[in-house]
């Protein structure tokens, strides 16, 4: 899927993805959002065997501008994350 085709509104659903664009998808989602000034993204990795899961936070516990994340809250729990991010000219 061509990245400016996917729309940027703080919510990443990682099941039209392949496994494998993950590590470059999740971090540039989470700057264009920044630039945009969505400072909460969802991103749905599903519950599954939780490999997605642990992926996507470890990309999260790598990227600076995250300043926290947690398991949604929501009927969807640990199918997803939501990663808090510091304002554009700040890091985490």
């Amino acid at each position: 899927m061509d990245a400016q085709e996917y729309p940027i509104d703080g919510v990443l659903d990682l099941h039209v993805f392949e496994p494998s664009e993950i590590g470059e998808l999740v971090p540039e989602y989470l700057r264009v959002c920044r630039e945009k000034g969505i400072l909460r993204v969802r991103i749905i990795h599903g519950k599954g065997s939780g490999q997605l899961r642990r992926s996507v936070r470890a990309i999260l516990d790598r990227t600076d501008s995250v300043t926290r994340y947690e398991t949604a809250k929501d009927a969807s729990s640990w199918g997803a994350t939501i990663a808090y991010l510091a304002p554009t000219g700040q890091s985490g």
